[in-house]
């Protein structure tokens, strides 16, 4: 049985109508696996993973779930696979209002100071891109968002999806797979959704793991196993998606 961890509402990652691309992922796996698959839904935020990976069913006295389908590389509360993709975080607007002419950060530098005086930049506190907008004097122009909400009908997505088209914000900087996704899924106006290049003293770029408890080698190693089997297949998933996709790490750093 692949027992999986996972957000009951939060696309394009997962939830409960299966509709994200961790969902679609875990599926290949457990078939893969000649396995069944079964789900236990958390909200991803603080306590997802006491209430998930490390919590047991007081009838059984078994885990609730094994496998967490989606942390960055450098997890510490459980055993990490190999990553199964890369990504960076994006910068998103609507095109036709005034940012076209905007590309990487620094062409936010090169705007009309009247122009970057008005501008509204949706951030999450706490991320990379937050940083170099406060070193780059632009604190007075930030839309803060609460990474962690308390409330379970709230999704990262929201920013780009809703704040974003109806004009709340002017840009939103965010995770580049939500951006990728709902570029490709808004319809009311036309997301341009840009990933954002390293720059020195900040990481932009993740790589992406799949979790499994200490202690689980021999469960990991066939996770592991069946996520190179199907490197091809998850990457079409993620294209389906509108993620963007980058080289590993090590082949990243080796160009």
């Amino acid at each position: 049985m692949l027992r999986v961890c996972q957000d009951p509402n939060n696309l394009p990652f997962s939830n409960r109508a299966l509709q994200g691309f961790e969902n679609k992922i875990a599926a290949l796996l457990a078939q893969d696996l000649g396995w069944k698959i079964e789900y236990t839904w958390y909200p991803q935020r603080m306590g997802f993973i006491r209430n998930t990976l490390r919590a047991k069913d007081p009838d059984t006295d078994t885990f609730k779930c094994d496998l967490v389908t989606g942390v960055a590389a450098g997890f510490d509360l459980g055993a990490t696979t190999r990553p199964y993709y890369r990504s960076s975080y994006a910068m998103a607007y609507i095109k036709g209002r005034g940012f076209d002419e905007v590309h990487k950060l620094d062409d936010l530098l090169k705007l009309d100071p009247a122009r970057r005086a008005t501008m509204r930049l949706g951030v999450f506190g706490g991320s990379p891109v937050a940083d170099w907008l406060l070193d780059h004097g632009l604190i007075e122009r930030i839309v803060s968002y609460q990474a962690q909400s308390g409330d379970i009908e709230r999704y990262p997505g929201e920013m780009v999806e809703k704040d974003l088209v109806n004009g709340v914000i002017d840009i939103a900087f965010i995770w580049g797979p939500i951006a990728g996704y709902y570029a490709r899924q808004a319809n009311r106006a036309p997301v341009v959704a840009i990933p954002l290049r390293q720059q020195p003293g900040m990481q932009f770029e993740f790589d992406i793991v799949m979790a499994t408890r200490f202690g689980e080698a021999a469960y990991k190693q066939r996770i592991d196993a069946a996520i190179e089997r199907n490197r091809p297949k998850i990457d079409a998933i993620l294209m389906q998606y509108g993620v963007p996709l980058l080289p590993p790490a090590e082949r990243a750093a080796s160009r």
